[in-house]
């Protein structure tokens, strides 16, 4: 407490409830009662009634300070009181505590007015709906405040933000719909829900009955069009408030420019956001995400780069962002420059971020990822959980992933589906199975990811007989039909076990066209099997449909070098060049101490190219010396054998093997991200390698997942 006040009240005994009122926190409001009590003071009704107001309702209040005091009251009997514990307690969001005032209150004979109810659920969450908000509706009948409108109101909003829109519309209907508040309540429960058709229909029939609509009635409004994409009623609106010169408030311009960016108008919501007077972090955000939307990262950067104050959401927005755009390099350096500007992340933040971390197999970003939710307490949701997971598979950690997974509260069918994919990608076929067991066993109901899932787990373990039994029963049993990946599947599964004849019967009886997947898990087929007829006519099929399909013409090159059929090798080159179709370069990743190295085939731009290369032939000697031969099948160039071998020797799978053992301690595992297949050499190599330098070496291709450990890789040589 001020000194002077203190001073005023010692020495003149200034009346305590006057300095209770002008009382700026607890510790004054604790010193005056002290003082009251030490001199002997009397305390009145009013100071009881002030001294309890603060309690309840300052920002610097005390709850508990606020029942001390109430308690001490022999029998309260002013339900002003009541009813402002009752407002404290949600205040703070303990509505539990605000039934129990509300009961005792009842139990003290003591009856409501028009404002407790309204006090009373204005905390409601979810749970606590469920289990006495309609007990308590009664309450409001049977005390004769039915037809209050703010009672109404109250009504309405407790059981919207407990999601029964059914009965909070109920209440409506019946509600005498003169005051826009109680619009706006609807409006926003229905919002809420994600029920934003509700919201426009709603507003069609509120003009009808003319009610004029508020600010917040247009920002709810404009809100539900954006979500639905609806630029007609969105235009709409915005002509409503330029007709009716609506107070152009800050968050109405940003719900304006929100709907028009959400709708791809992102030149009408630039220049709403140029002509606007004031802008906050929400305004510069909007448009972020908008040219985000669009694609255009680079447009995105510039306002990003431009905004003179960022928080959480728009470090968030802008890395998941780069995400989109297939940028995971940039939107982990992004996330670094977030953490120096000493942001704080939320749950949202972390999914974006162990994306990027999957999709570059960057195991140790990751684990630093999950070591600062768990240090900094960021709400690890199922969300959370499932990127987890996901981060942990495609960085070829699978004990990892079962830890996660086992360690999770709360599992929804996504956690399951990851699981599953996963284990199929990596190799445990059996397990992948099992897991959609236990999820059947646990109720939860499969969709057309998880027979994915389910069907690569199949094809990856050669489980034909089990993969045509899913394939069989997945409608029949959950009501998934079969889409044109499953098929895929199917022909991928028939085709790697050696049933090309019965894979092409499925892609033949298929109820939809084929496209470039389904002929190209044919044609992958047609490589491991060596079947060159086949494999010509699935090529041709995918060539119809895509044309430029370089990948396709490799593979059909490299089925030719292997079965010597170098006339049509010859051909096809011609083919290529004719048509001017190039090999996609290999690309591979590797990260090391927390960055992400890349090498493409035949770099030298690596800073440390030339100790990569002299490990590099250090290893290839020591190959050599165990039994090591280049397997040159599938160069299909037109040069010497051993100028194949140079070529083979410059993969870029092995650059990052080689600058790995370089890198990291004796026995570390090597974790390498391939942008295409692994070629027949660079898996010999790798099982090589596992076994002389006693190295568990992990390679996510396009496709699936390569562990090699101890000269053996965990695909059994069928990818």
């Amino acid at each position: 407490m001020a000194s002077t006040s203190l001073t005023r009240f010692t020495h003149h005994l200034e009346p305590p409830l006057s300095l209770v009122e002008t009382c700026k926190s607890m510790d004054q409001l604790k010193q005056i009662h002290c003082r009251t009590l030490t001199l002997g003071l009397p305390k009145t009704p009013a100071f009881h009634n002030k001294a309890i107001s603060f309690c309840c309702a300052n920002k610097s209040g005390d709850m508990d300070h606020a029942l001390k005091l109430f308690d001490r009251i022999p029998e309260p009997k002013s339900v002003f009181l009541w009813n402002t514990m009752i407002k404290g307690y949600s205040r703070i969001d303990c509505p539990r505590h605000g039934v129990s005032m509300y009961l005792n209150m009842l139990g003290q004979n003591v009856k409501p007015d028009n404002y407790t109810f309204p006090f009373l659920f204005k905390g409601f969450h979810r749970n606590l709906g469920f289990s006495c908000g309609k007990e308590l509706h009664c309450h409001v009948v049977k005390f004769g405040f039915w037809s209050n409108v703010f009672v109404q109101n109250a009504l309405i909003h407790m059981y919207s933000r407990c999601g029964q829109m059914e009965m909070a519309r109920r209440v409506f209907d019946i509600s005498c719909k003169t005051d826009v508040i109680t619009w706006n309540v609807i409006l926003t429960g229905y919002n809420r829900s994600e029920r934003y058709d509700e919201t426009i229909k709603l507003f069609d029939e509120m003009e009808k009955n003319g009610v004029v609509p508020s600010s917040v009635t247009l920002v709810s409004l404009l809100s539900a069009c954006s979500k639905l994409r609806d630029l007609e009623v969105g235009k709409r609106v915005h002509k409503y408030i330029e007709r009716c010169e609506t107070e152009r408030k800050l968050i109405l311009e940003n719900a304006l420019m929100d709907m028009y960016a959400a709708c791809g108008e992102m030149d009408v919501a630039v220049g709403i956001f140029d002509r606007m007077k004031t802008r906050d972090v929400i305004s510069w955000t909007i448009i972020v995400s908008g040219f985000i939307n669009k694609g255009d990262i680079d447009l995105a950067r510039s306002y990003f780069d431009q905004m003179p104050e960022r928080d959480y959401v728009s470090w968030t927005a802008m890395i998941d962002g780069y995400i989109r755009v297939n940028c995971f390099k940039e939107a982990l350096v992004l996330f670094r420059q977030m953490q120096a500007a000493s942001i704080r992340p939320d749950e949202y933040t972390m999914v974006s971020i162990l994306t990027a971390c999957a999709h570059l197999g960057a195991l140790q970003i990751g684990e630093w990822i999950k070591t600062y939710i768990d240090r900094n307490k960021v709400k690890n949701d199922v969300f959370v959980g499932n990127a987890l997971i996901d981060m942990y598979f495609k960085c070829g950690s699978v004990a990892k992933a079962r830890r996660v997974f086992s360690d999770m509260s709360r599992k929804d069918k996504f956690t399951w589906t990851a699981m599953i994919v996963g284990l199929a990608i990596n190799g445990h076929g059996e397990e992948a199975l099992g897991m959609f067991s236990e999820m059947l066993r646990a109720s939860i109901k499969p969709d057309e990811i998880t027979y994915i899932g389910v069907l690569c787990a199949c094809s990856h373990a050669g489980m034909v007989y089990e993969g045509r039994k899913f394939f069989a029963s997945m409608s029949t049993e959950h009501g998934v039909e079969p889409s044109v990946t499953h098929y895929g599947c199917m022909v991928d599964l028939l085709g790697r076990a050696g049933h090309l004849r019965e894979a092409c019967e499925v892609i033949n009886d298929m109820p939809m066209k084929p496209n470039t997947i389904v002929w190209g898990a044919l044609l992958g087929a047609c490589r491991v099997h060596k079947d060159v007829g086949i494999a010509e006519m699935a090529a041709k099929q995918v060539l119809e449909l895509d044309p430029k399909n370089g990948a396709v013409y490799v593979l059909l090159s490299n089925i030719y070098a292997s079965c010597k059929r170098w006339d049509s090798l010859h051909e096809l080159r011609e083919s290529m060049m004719h048509r001017g179709i190039k090999k996609t370069p290999g690309c591979s990743l590797i990260e090391m101490n927390g960055v992400v190295h890349e090498f493409v085939a035949g770099d030298r731009s690596h800073p440390q190219s030339n100790e990569i290369f002299l490990k590099l032939d250090s290893m290839t000697r020591d190959l050599k010396l165990a039994g090591y031969s280049p397997d040159t099948s599938e160069v299909f160039l037109d040069i010497g054998e051993e100028d194949k071998e140079s070529t083979l020797y410059r993969h870029s799978e092995k650059l990052a093997l080689a600058f790995g053992v370089i890198s990291s301690d004796p026995g570390a595992t090597l974790r390498i991200v391939k942008n295409l297949r692994v070629c027949v050499d660079c898996h010999v190599v790798a099982k090589l390698v596992s076994k002389l330098y006693d190295r568990e070496v992990i390679v996510r291709d396009r496709t699936r997942f390569h562990h090699f450990r101890l000269g053996s890789c965990s695909c059994k040589d069928y990818w």
